[in-house]
């Protein structure tokens, strides 16, 4: 079996002005832990999947689990353009470089 590493990226900007925007924002940020999200900077979050499919199957649950109001964009990238992508001031976080997978290997 072929395995292309794909990456879901999650943005989003949800209101937090009254309790309960809050808890929905906290109860959104921890759905993404729980699935296996890391987070590359506030509000955006980062998962590694092994195949295409699973990244489409993982897009779709996100879409279930989001909040009805604010603004959560997805975006998916192969681990090849992920790996591409410039920093400019930092660098990758622990788990980005501990999660990291070489885009040339094939298994």
């Amino acid at each position: 079996m072929r395995y292309d590493f794909m990456r879901v990226l999650v943005f989003f900007d949800l209101p937090v002005k009254t309790k309960k925007q809050r808890h929905i924002y906290t109860t959104f940020r921890k759905y993404l832990l729980k699935t296996g999200h890391q987070m590359v900077q506030y509000s955006v979050y980062s998962k590694i999947l092994n195949t295409r499919e699973a990244a489409r199957d993982h897009v779709k649950a996100i879409e279930k689990n989001a909040p009805g109001e604010g603004n959560v964009r997805l975006m998916t990238l192969t681990e090849k353009q992920y790996a591409n992508m410039l920093i400019i001031v930092g660098g990758r976080s622990f788990q980005e470089n501990k999660i990291t997978v070489d885009p040339f290997i094939k298994f």
